[in-house]
């Protein structure tokens, strides 16, 4: 599996899903949180499928 995500979009999905996943816990305490999964995953994971599908590349070239 390619890498299609750079650095900083990685750094602020894993935010972004930690944060989604903690309005399980306080917050709205809804299971709408359990979205937080996805960007999570594809932050961990440094791949986006829909990024593959509309072609998109956020990660740096190596030279």
């Amino acid at each position: 599996m390619t890498k299609n995500e750079g650095k900083t979009d990685r750094i602020l999905r894993v935010i972004t899903g930690i944060i989604l996943l903690s309005l399980i816990f306080i917050g709205p305490q809804s299971l709408w949180g359990l979205i937080g999964i996805v960007p999570l995953a594809t932050g961990l994971l440094g791949n986006c499928p829909l990024y593959s599908i509309l072609g998109i590349n956020t990660c740096s070239l190596k030279s």
